[in-house]
Protein backbone atom coordinates (compact mmCIF):
# COMPACT_ATOMS: atom_id res chain seq x y z
CA UNK A 1 0.00 0.00 0.00
CA UNK A 2 2.21 2.78 -1.31
CA UNK A 3 -0.69 5.25 -1.67
CA UNK A 4 -1.07 8.01 0.89
CA UNK A 5 -4.87 7.88 0.50
CA UNK A 6 -6.87 5.59 2.77
CA UNK A 7 -10.05 5.06 4.71
CA UNK A 8 -9.71 2.72 7.67
CA UNK A 9 -12.87 1.35 9.24
CA UNK A 10 -12.73 -0.36 12.63
CA UNK A 11 -11.31 0.20 16.11
CA UNK A 12 -9.35 3.41 16.61
CA UNK A 13 -7.70 4.76 19.76
CA UNK A 14 -5.91 8.06 20.28
CA UNK A 15 -5.33 10.67 22.97
CA UNK A 16 -6.25 14.34 23.33
CA UNK A 17 -4.46 14.75 26.69
CA UNK A 18 -2.74 12.59 29.26
CA UNK A 19 -6.04 11.63 30.87
CA UNK A 20 -8.39 11.95 27.90
CA UNK A 21 -8.58 9.39 25.13
CA UNK A 22 -10.84 8.81 22.15
CA UNK A 23 -11.99 5.21 21.76
CA UNK A 24 -13.90 4.39 18.58
CA UNK A 25 -14.92 0.73 18.53
CA UNK A 26 -16.63 1.14 15.16
CA UNK A 27 -15.05 4.21 13.66
CA UNK A 28 -13.25 5.45 10.61
CA UNK A 29 -10.32 7.68 9.76
CA UNK A 30 -9.98 9.13 6.25
CA UNK A 31 -6.57 10.12 4.90
CA UNK A 32 -5.84 12.03 1.70
CA UNK A 33 -2.31 12.81 0.52
CA UNK A 34 -1.05 11.78 3.94
CA UNK A 35 -3.30 14.20 5.84
CA UNK A 36 -6.20 13.19 8.08
CA UNK A 37 -9.32 14.73 6.56
CA UNK A 38 -12.02 13.16 8.75
CA UNK A 39 -12.48 10.96 11.82
CA UNK A 40 -15.78 9.65 13.10
CA UNK A 41 -18.18 6.78 13.60
CA UNK A 42 -18.43 4.35 10.70
CA UNK A 43 -22.20 4.83 10.65
CA UNK A 44 -21.53 8.40 9.50
CA UNK A 45 -19.01 7.48 6.80
CA UNK A 46 -21.41 7.35 3.86
CA UNK A 47 -23.03 10.65 4.78
CA UNK A 48 -19.59 12.26 5.00
CA UNK A 49 -18.44 10.77 1.69
CA UNK A 50 -21.49 12.23 -0.03
CA UNK A 51 -20.34 15.72 0.96
CA UNK A 52 -16.81 15.46 -0.38
CA UNK A 53 -15.46 14.90 -3.85
CA UNK A 54 -13.08 12.07 -3.10
CA UNK A 55 -12.90 8.32 -3.60
CA UNK A 56 -10.45 6.74 -1.18
CA UNK A 57 -9.52 3.02 -1.00
CA UNK A 58 -11.10 1.35 2.04
CA UNK A 59 -9.50 -1.06 4.53
CA UNK A 60 -11.79 -2.75 7.04
CA UNK A 61 -9.99 -3.79 10.21
CA UNK A 62 -10.70 -7.16 11.78
CA UNK A 63 -12.09 -7.59 15.29
CA UNK A 64 -8.63 -8.19 16.73
CA UNK A 65 -7.04 -5.17 15.00
CA UNK A 66 -6.92 -1.51 15.98
CA UNK A 67 -5.17 1.72 15.03
CA UNK A 68 -3.12 3.89 17.37
CA UNK A 69 -0.85 6.86 16.61
CA UNK A 70 2.77 6.11 15.76
CA UNK A 71 5.33 5.87 18.55
CA UNK A 72 7.66 8.82 19.13
CA UNK A 73 11.18 8.28 20.46
CA UNK A 74 12.30 11.57 21.98
CA UNK A 75 15.87 10.47 22.70
CA UNK A 76 17.92 7.82 20.89
CA UNK A 77 21.64 7.63 20.05
CA UNK A 78 21.56 6.04 16.58
CA UNK A 79 25.34 5.65 16.60
CA UNK A 80 25.27 3.54 19.76
CA UNK A 81 23.02 0.75 18.48
CA UNK A 82 26.00 -1.65 17.97
CA UNK A 83 26.72 -1.32 21.71
CA UNK A 84 23.27 -2.40 22.92
CA UNK A 85 23.68 -4.60 25.99
CA UNK A 86 27.33 -3.75 26.64
CA UNK A 87 28.78 -2.10 29.75
CA UNK A 88 25.52 -1.69 31.59
CA UNK A 89 27.18 -2.61 34.88
CA UNK A 90 29.05 0.71 34.81
CA UNK A 91 28.10 4.24 35.89
CA UNK A 92 27.54 6.82 33.17
CA UNK A 93 30.91 8.59 32.90
CA UNK A 94 32.95 5.38 33.04
CA UNK A 95 30.63 3.78 30.48
CA UNK A 96 31.14 6.69 28.08
CA UNK A 97 34.92 6.31 28.23
CA UNK A 98 34.95 2.52 27.97
CA UNK A 99 32.29 1.96 25.32
CA UNK A 100 30.63 5.02 23.84
CA UNK A 101 33.47 7.28 22.76
CA UNK A 102 35.47 4.47 21.09
CA UNK A 103 32.44 3.41 19.04
CA UNK A 104 31.31 6.92 18.10
CA UNK A 105 34.81 7.83 16.87
CA UNK A 106 34.32 5.40 13.94
CA UNK A 107 31.53 7.33 12.24
CA UNK A 108 33.79 9.61 10.24
CA UNK A 109 33.94 6.59 7.93
CA UNK A 110 30.84 7.10 5.80
CA UNK A 111 30.64 3.44 4.74
CA UNK A 112 30.59 2.36 8.38
CA UNK A 113 27.99 5.03 9.17
CA UNK A 114 25.81 4.00 6.24
CA UNK A 115 25.85 0.34 7.25
CA UNK A 116 24.84 1.03 10.85
CA UNK A 117 22.31 3.77 10.16
CA UNK A 118 20.54 1.70 7.49
CA UNK A 119 19.90 -0.96 10.12
CA UNK A 120 18.93 1.56 12.80
CA UNK A 121 16.24 3.27 10.76
CA UNK A 122 14.79 0.00 9.51
CA UNK A 123 14.77 -1.46 13.00
CA UNK A 124 13.13 1.52 14.66
CA UNK A 125 10.44 1.69 11.99
CA UNK A 126 9.83 -2.04 12.36
CA UNK A 127 9.31 -1.44 16.09
CA UNK A 128 6.72 1.26 15.43
CA UNK A 129 8.83 4.41 15.82
CA UNK A 130 7.33 6.81 13.30
CA UNK A 131 9.23 9.80 14.73
CA UNK A 132 12.71 9.75 16.29
CA UNK A 133 14.96 12.42 17.77
CA UNK A 134 18.42 11.09 16.97
CA UNK A 135 21.89 11.84 18.31
CA UNK A 136 24.53 10.94 15.71
CA UNK A 137 28.23 11.71 16.44
CA UNK A 138 30.72 14.58 16.24
CA UNK A 139 31.15 13.94 12.50
CA UNK A 140 29.19 16.20 10.17
CA UNK A 141 29.59 13.82 7.23
CA UNK A 142 28.50 10.72 9.15
CA UNK A 143 25.58 12.59 10.69
CA UNK A 144 24.35 13.62 7.27
CA UNK A 145 24.40 9.96 6.24
CA UNK A 146 21.88 9.32 9.04
CA UNK A 147 19.63 12.10 7.73
CA UNK A 148 19.77 10.57 4.25
CA UNK A 149 18.86 7.11 5.60
CA UNK A 150 15.92 8.56 7.53
CA UNK A 151 14.63 10.23 4.40
CA UNK A 152 15.12 7.18 2.19
CA UNK A 153 12.99 5.04 4.51
CA UNK A 154 10.31 7.66 5.06
CA UNK A 155 10.67 8.11 8.80
CA UNK A 156 9.93 11.43 10.52
CA UNK A 157 13.00 12.51 12.48
CA UNK A 158 15.27 15.12 13.93
CA UNK A 159 18.96 14.35 13.38
CA UNK A 160 21.70 15.97 15.42
CA UNK A 161 25.42 16.27 14.84
CA UNK A 162 26.83 15.90 18.36
CA UNK A 163 29.09 18.66 19.70
CA UNK A 164 31.85 18.14 22.28
CA UNK A 165 34.93 20.33 22.76
CA UNK A 166 36.26 19.23 26.16
CA UNK A 167 36.45 16.36 28.67
CA UNK A 168 36.57 13.81 25.86
CA UNK A 169 39.37 11.50 24.72
CA UNK A 170 41.96 13.13 22.46
CA UNK A 171 40.83 10.94 19.56
CA UNK A 172 37.22 12.18 19.84
CA UNK A 173 37.11 15.87 20.67
CA UNK A 174 36.47 19.04 18.64
CA UNK A 175 37.69 22.59 18.81
CA UNK A 176 35.04 25.24 19.31
CA UNK A 177 35.67 26.61 15.82
CA UNK A 178 35.64 23.16 14.27
CA UNK A 179 32.40 22.25 16.01
CA UNK A 180 30.58 25.39 14.87
CA UNK A 181 31.87 24.96 11.32
CA UNK A 182 30.78 21.31 11.27
CA UNK A 183 27.37 22.16 12.69
CA UNK A 184 26.84 24.94 10.17
CA UNK A 185 27.72 22.63 7.28
CA UNK A 186 25.51 19.87 8.65
CA UNK A 187 22.51 22.14 9.16
CA UNK A 188 22.87 23.55 5.64
CA UNK A 189 23.08 20.04 4.18
CA UNK A 190 19.98 18.76 5.97
CA UNK A 191 17.96 21.87 5.18
CA UNK A 192 18.98 21.50 1.53
CA UNK A 193 17.08 18.19 1.48
CA UNK A 194 13.97 20.37 1.64
CA UNK A 195 12.05 17.66 3.45
CA UNK A 196 9.07 17.91 5.79
CA UNK A 197 10.17 14.62 7.39
CA UNK A 198 13.81 15.13 8.41
CA UNK A 199 15.09 18.23 10.19
CA UNK A 200 18.42 19.10 11.86
CA UNK A 201 18.55 19.51 15.65
CA UNK A 202 21.34 21.34 17.48
CA UNK A 203 23.01 18.82 19.79
CA UNK A 204 25.55 19.82 22.44
CA UNK A 205 26.26 16.46 24.10
CA UNK A 206 26.00 17.86 27.64
CA UNK A 207 27.65 20.35 29.96
CA UNK A 208 30.37 17.84 30.83
CA UNK A 209 31.80 17.91 27.29
CA UNK A 210 30.90 21.44 26.17
CA UNK A 211 32.16 24.73 27.53
CA UNK A 212 29.96 27.81 27.76
CA UNK A 213 31.40 29.39 24.65
CA UNK A 214 30.44 26.42 22.51
CA UNK A 215 26.98 26.08 24.05
CA UNK A 216 26.30 29.79 23.55
CA UNK A 217 27.38 29.66 19.91
CA UNK A 218 25.22 26.60 19.31
CA UNK A 219 22.26 28.42 20.84
CA UNK A 220 22.79 31.25 18.35
CA UNK A 221 22.90 28.77 15.47
CA UNK A 222 19.62 27.26 16.64
CA UNK A 223 18.03 30.70 16.84
CA UNK A 224 19.27 31.63 13.39
CA UNK A 225 17.52 28.65 11.77
CA UNK A 226 14.67 28.24 14.31
CA UNK A 227 15.88 24.74 15.20
CA UNK A 228 15.21 22.37 18.06
CA UNK A 229 17.97 21.86 20.66
CA UNK A 230 18.58 18.53 22.41
CA UNK A 231 20.98 17.58 25.18
CA UNK A 232 21.18 15.76 28.53
CA UNK A 233 20.59 16.98 32.06
CA UNK A 234 20.78 15.65 35.61
CA UNK A 235 21.18 12.00 34.68
CA UNK A 236 23.80 10.77 37.12
CA UNK A 237 24.92 12.09 40.53
CA UNK A 238 28.61 12.06 39.53
CA UNK A 239 27.84 13.97 36.34
CA UNK A 240 25.84 16.59 38.27
CA UNK A 241 28.68 17.11 40.76
CA UNK A 242 31.15 17.51 37.88
CA UNK A 243 29.00 20.18 36.22
CA UNK A 244 28.28 22.12 39.40
CA UNK A 245 31.94 22.15 40.47
CA UNK A 246 33.08 23.22 37.02
CA UNK A 247 30.56 26.03 36.46
CA UNK A 248 29.68 26.95 40.05
CA UNK A 249 25.96 26.94 39.34
CA UNK A 250 23.16 24.43 38.94
CA UNK A 251 23.04 22.22 35.85
CA UNK A 252 19.83 23.95 34.72
CA UNK A 253 21.25 27.43 35.17
CA UNK A 254 24.33 26.49 33.16
CA UNK A 255 22.09 25.79 30.20
CA UNK A 256 19.91 28.83 30.84
CA UNK A 257 22.94 31.14 30.97
CA UNK A 258 24.03 29.82 27.56
CA UNK A 259 20.64 30.44 25.99
CA UNK A 260 19.82 26.77 25.46
CA UNK A 261 16.58 26.61 27.45
CA UNK A 262 13.49 27.59 25.50
CA UNK A 263 10.28 26.25 24.03
CA UNK A 264 12.50 24.60 21.41
CA UNK A 265 14.64 22.56 23.81
CA UNK A 266 14.30 18.93 24.90
CA UNK A 267 16.41 17.55 27.74
CA UNK A 268 16.97 13.85 28.35
CA UNK A 269 16.75 12.24 31.81
CA UNK A 270 16.14 15.00 34.42
CA UNK A 271 16.39 12.42 37.20
CA UNK A 272 17.74 14.56 40.05
CA UNK A 273 16.37 18.06 39.48
CA UNK A 274 15.86 20.37 42.45
CA UNK A 275 12.52 22.12 42.89
CA UNK A 276 14.11 25.35 41.68
CA UNK A 277 15.38 23.65 38.55
CA UNK A 278 11.93 22.18 37.84
CA UNK A 279 10.48 25.67 38.16
CA UNK A 280 13.04 27.10 35.72
CA UNK A 281 12.38 24.40 33.12
CA UNK A 282 8.65 24.89 33.44
CA UNK A 283 8.93 28.65 33.00
CA UNK A 284 11.14 28.15 29.92
CA UNK A 285 8.63 25.69 28.41
CA UNK A 286 11.47 23.19 28.02
CA UNK A 287 10.60 19.51 27.47
CA UNK A 288 11.92 16.32 29.06
CA UNK A 289 12.62 12.94 27.44
CA UNK A 290 12.02 10.28 30.09
CA UNK A 291 14.47 7.39 29.57
CA UNK A 292 13.55 4.79 32.21
CA UNK A 293 15.59 1.89 30.83
CA UNK A 294 18.95 3.66 30.71
CA UNK A 295 18.31 5.39 34.04
CA UNK A 296 17.91 1.91 35.53
CA UNK A 297 20.61 0.08 33.55
CA UNK A 298 23.34 2.61 34.38
CA UNK A 299 22.17 2.98 37.98
CA UNK A 300 21.43 6.67 37.49
CA UNK A 301 18.18 6.85 39.43
CA UNK A 302 14.39 6.81 39.18
CA UNK A 303 12.85 9.82 37.47
CA UNK A 304 9.52 10.92 38.91
CA UNK A 305 7.87 12.04 35.68
CA UNK A 306 4.57 12.75 37.41
CA UNK A 307 6.37 15.43 39.42
CA UNK A 308 7.54 17.00 36.16
CA UNK A 309 4.15 16.72 34.48
CA UNK A 310 2.41 18.20 37.53
CA UNK A 311 4.80 21.15 37.24
CA UNK A 312 3.56 21.78 33.70
CA UNK A 313 6.57 20.29 31.89
CA UNK A 314 5.96 18.40 28.66
CA UNK A 315 7.30 14.82 28.83
CA UNK A 316 7.85 12.18 26.17
CA UNK A 317 9.61 8.81 26.22
CA UNK A 318 13.10 7.91 25.00
CA UNK A 319 14.81 4.58 24.47
CA UNK A 320 18.24 6.22 24.98
CA UNK A 321 20.08 3.49 23.13
CA UNK A 322 22.55 2.16 24.17
CA UNK A 323 22.12 3.07 27.81
CA UNK A 324 18.71 1.64 27.08
CA UNK A 325 18.69 -1.93 25.85
CA UNK A 326 15.69 -1.95 23.46
CA UNK A 327 14.99 0.20 20.40
CA UNK A 328 11.24 -0.23 20.93
CA UNK A 329 9.20 2.52 22.57
CA UNK A 330 6.82 -0.26 23.58
CA UNK A 331 9.53 -1.43 25.98
CA UNK A 332 10.02 2.15 27.14
CA UNK A 333 6.31 2.17 28.04
CA UNK A 334 6.79 -0.91 30.23
CA UNK A 335 9.94 0.48 31.82
CA UNK A 336 8.12 3.74 32.58
CA UNK A 337 5.32 1.77 34.22
CA UNK A 338 7.83 -0.23 36.28
CA UNK A 339 9.75 2.86 37.42
CA UNK A 340 6.50 4.54 38.40
CA UNK A 341 5.49 1.49 40.45
CA UNK A 342 8.93 1.40 42.07
CA UNK A 343 8.52 5.03 43.09
CA UNK A 344 5.15 4.21 44.65
CA UNK A 345 6.79 1.42 46.64
CA UNK A 346 9.67 3.64 47.76
CA UNK A 347 7.32 6.45 48.75
CA UNK A 348 4.95 4.22 50.72
CA UNK A 349 6.91 1.24 52.01
CA UNK A 350 7.39 0.95 55.77
CA UNK A 351 11.17 1.27 56.18
CA UNK A 352 11.01 -0.77 59.39
CA UNK A 353 10.48 -3.83 57.25
CA UNK A 354 7.07 -4.75 58.60
CA UNK A 355 5.75 -5.16 55.09
CA UNK A 356 2.94 -2.68 55.70
CA UNK A 357 2.36 -0.40 52.74
CA UNK A 358 1.06 2.84 54.18
CA UNK A 359 1.82 6.38 53.08
CA UNK A 360 3.58 8.72 55.45
CA UNK A 361 1.30 10.69 57.74
CA UNK A 362 -0.41 13.57 55.97
CA UNK A 363 1.00 12.63 52.54
CA UNK A 364 -1.31 11.79 49.68
CA UNK A 365 -0.71 8.26 48.31
CA UNK A 366 1.51 8.26 45.24
CA UNK A 367 -0.48 7.24 42.18
CA UNK A 368 1.75 5.60 39.53
CA UNK A 369 1.33 5.90 35.78
CA UNK A 370 -1.13 3.54 34.11
CA UNK A 371 -1.03 1.91 30.68
CA UNK A 372 -3.23 4.57 29.10
CA UNK A 373 -1.00 7.39 30.36
CA UNK A 374 2.25 5.82 29.14
CA UNK A 375 0.72 5.27 25.72
CA UNK A 376 -0.12 8.98 25.72
CA UNK A 377 3.54 9.73 26.56
CA UNK A 378 4.60 7.46 23.68
CA UNK A 379 2.35 9.27 21.19
CA UNK A 380 0.86 12.73 21.73
CA UNK A 381 3.05 13.37 24.76
CA UNK A 382 6.13 12.76 22.64
CA UNK A 383 4.78 14.99 19.88
CA UNK A 384 4.23 17.81 22.38
CA UNK A 385 7.72 17.28 23.83
CA UNK A 386 9.22 17.61 20.34
CA UNK A 387 6.98 20.56 19.49
CA UNK A 388 5.33 18.51 16.72
CA UNK A 389 1.82 18.24 18.12
CA UNK A 390 0.45 20.45 15.35
CA UNK A 391 1.70 17.83 12.87
CA UNK A 392 1.42 14.41 14.51
CA UNK A 393 0.70 12.55 17.76
CA UNK A 394 -3.00 11.75 17.37
CA UNK A 395 -5.74 11.46 14.76
CA UNK A 396 -7.08 15.00 14.75
CA UNK A 397 -8.24 16.35 11.41
CA UNK A 398 -5.49 18.29 9.67
CA UNK A 399 -2.59 16.30 11.11
CA UNK A 400 -0.38 13.92 9.17
CA UNK A 401 -1.30 10.23 9.36
CA UNK A 402 1.46 8.61 11.43
CA UNK A 403 -0.06 5.37 12.70
CA UNK A 404 0.37 1.77 13.79
CA UNK A 405 -1.97 -1.05 12.86
CA UNK A 406 -1.95 -3.43 15.82
CA UNK A 407 -3.03 -7.05 15.34
CA UNK A 408 -3.52 -8.99 18.56
CA UNK A 409 -4.05 -12.24 16.66
CA UNK A 410 -0.48 -12.32 15.37
CA UNK A 411 0.78 -13.72 18.68
CA UNK A 412 1.74 -17.42 18.40
CA UNK A 413 1.12 -18.23 22.07
CA UNK A 414 -2.29 -16.58 22.47
CA UNK A 415 -1.17 -13.93 24.94
CA UNK A 416 -4.06 -11.83 23.64
CA UNK A 417 -6.73 -14.44 24.30
CA UNK A 418 -9.25 -11.85 25.50
CA UNK A 419 -12.73 -13.19 26.33
CA UNK A 420 -14.33 -13.41 22.91
CA UNK A 421 -17.79 -12.83 24.35
CA UNK A 422 -16.79 -9.29 25.27
CA UNK A 423 -17.43 -6.46 22.86
CA UNK A 424 -17.18 -2.73 22.63
CA UNK A 425 -14.89 -0.41 24.52
CA UNK A 426 -14.14 -2.83 27.39
CA UNK A 427 -12.85 -5.43 24.94
CA UNK A 428 -10.79 -2.91 22.99
CA UNK A 429 -9.14 -1.45 26.09
CA UNK A 430 -8.21 -4.94 27.28
CA UNK A 431 -6.54 -5.52 23.90
CA UNK A 432 -4.65 -2.23 24.25
CA UNK A 433 -3.57 -3.07 27.80
CA UNK A 434 -2.35 -6.49 26.76
CA UNK A 435 -0.46 -4.98 23.83
CA UNK A 436 1.32 -2.47 26.08
CA UNK A 437 2.28 -5.10 28.65
CA UNK A 438 2.74 -8.19 26.46
CA UNK A 439 3.01 -7.20 22.81
CA UNK A 440 6.03 -6.88 20.56
CA UNK A 441 6.88 -5.89 17.02
CA UNK A 442 5.05 -8.94 15.63
CA UNK A 443 1.80 -7.26 16.67
CA UNK A 444 2.71 -4.06 14.80
CA UNK A 445 1.75 -5.32 11.37
CA UNK A 446 1.65 -2.01 9.51
CA UNK A 447 3.40 1.30 10.13
CA UNK A 448 2.40 4.53 8.40
CA UNK A 449 4.35 7.78 8.24
CA UNK A 450 2.81 10.75 6.48
CA UNK A 451 0.16 8.39 5.17
CA UNK A 452 2.67 6.08 3.49
CA UNK A 453 3.01 2.48 4.63
CA UNK A 454 6.63 1.91 5.67
CA UNK A 455 6.31 -1.54 7.28
CA UNK A 456 4.64 -4.50 5.59
CA UNK A 457 3.79 -7.80 7.30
Amino acid sequence: MSSTNHVFIGSIIHWTSMDEMVVLTDGFVAVENGKIIQVGKSADLQAWKSTVNTDLPVTELKRHQFLIPGFIDCHIHASQVPNIGLGLNMPLLEWLDAYTFPLESKYGNEAFAADVYEKVVRRTLHSGTTTACYFATNHANGSFVLAQKVLSHGQRAFVGKVSSNCSCPDYYVETTEGSIKGNTEFVDQVLSLNSDLVKPVITPRFAVTCDKELMSELSKLADKHNLLIQTHISENVGEIEFVEQRFQQSYTNVYKSCGLLSSKCILAHAVHLSDDEVSVLSSCNTSIAHCPASNTNLGSGLCDVKRLINAGIKVGLGTDISGGNEVSILNACRDALAVSQHLKIIKTQDIKGTGKMTPSSGVQPYVPLDYKQVTYLATLGGAKALFLDDITGNFEVGKRFDALLIDTASDPIDTFDVNQSETGEAYLLKCLQKFIYCGDDRNIVKVFVDGKQVKHV
